[in-house]
């Protein structure tokens, strides 16, 4: 199949579902539910760059009596599809579960109640779960025979996406226990100061931009087959760059700096941290 019609399902179901979604929250103001949209986002196109040949074989074309089992599809494919279905279902639970409990997300504060502000950010979710999973939806669209057979690189991809999940996973519990201890008073410590939080101030994007460059090595060996055209697997890099580029310089730690900075810009200790 050729590469961009390859990808035509998976991006009317990127889109597809956020427009749904802003049609149902935006006229109520509502945010609580958007990180869970993009979760769902996720698990949804994967399922439809992995199934959609399979599905229009049996149902439109009428060449195929049965949709294949898991089993039928590449090792590489199975680990790709396995981490951002993983990823996407934790941290999708995670982000809603925060914004439910918090009342709300206070990044929305200021376009939640324009329309076409907050419905530009739905939009922006469905290109983020679009773009980000390039290398996933890509990899699905190769038959099982054609993808080469997992290498040193793939183990060490499956290493690295593991690890930073990992590392991600550990710094949301020490934050959330940490916040937990302060709201009960067990201490008055300003900031989080331990644990991974003593090595880095966002530990858990570092994990984020590490799963994600993870998944997108695992995808090489099979997007530079004679399938693809010789750049694709260049294309498919605009996955961490997009994520690192998000989290480093958009909606990720320029906020969370400036309420930093505003919270503790008079106390020394905030200023020897961040040094």
């Amino acid at each position: 199949m050729p590469l961009f019609s390859s990808l035509i399902p998976t991006a009317i179901s990127a889109y597809g579902l956020q427009t749904l979604l802003a049609a149902i929250f935006v006229p109520q103001a509502n945010e609580k539910f958007f990180d869970l949209g993009g979760a769902l986002g996720f698990v949804s196109t994967t399922f439809v760059s992995l199934y959609y040949p399979s599905v229009k074989a049996k149902y439109w074309d009428g060449t195929l009596t049965a949709l294949p089992p898991l089993t039928s599809f590449s090792p590489r494919q199975l680990l790709l599809n396995a981490a951002i279905l993983a990823w996407s279902t934790r941290l999708g639970g995670f982000l809603v579960t925060r914004a439910l409990k918090a009342g709300g997300d206070s990044r929305f504060d200021g376009v939640k109640h324009n329309p076409a502000k907050f419905t530009g950010f739905w939009v922006g979710q469905a290109t983020w779960v679009f773009v980000a999973g390039l290398p996933v939806y890509l990899a699905n669209s190769l038959p099982a025979v054609a993808h080469p057979p997992l290498s040193a690189l793939d183990y060490f991809s499956v290493a690295l996406f593991a690890g930073s999940w990992l590392f991600e996973i550990v710094a949301d519990h020490q934050k959330t226990a940490w916040r937990n201890a302060k709201n009960n008073r067990k201490h008055d410590e300003k900031f989080i100061t331990h644990g991974l939080w003593s090595i880095s101030r966002h530990p858990n994007y570092v994990g984020e931009v590490g799963l994600w460059t993870g998944i997108w090595l695992l995808s090489l060996k099979s997007l530079q087959t004679v399938f693809f055209p010789q750049a694709t697997w260049v294309l498919a890099g605009g996955s961490p760059l997009l994520m690192w580029f998000l989290l480093r310089k958009v909606s990720g730690v320029p906020p969370l700096e400036k309420a930093g900075d505003q919270k503790f810009g008079d106390d020394p200790n905030w200023h020897e941290y961040k040094r």
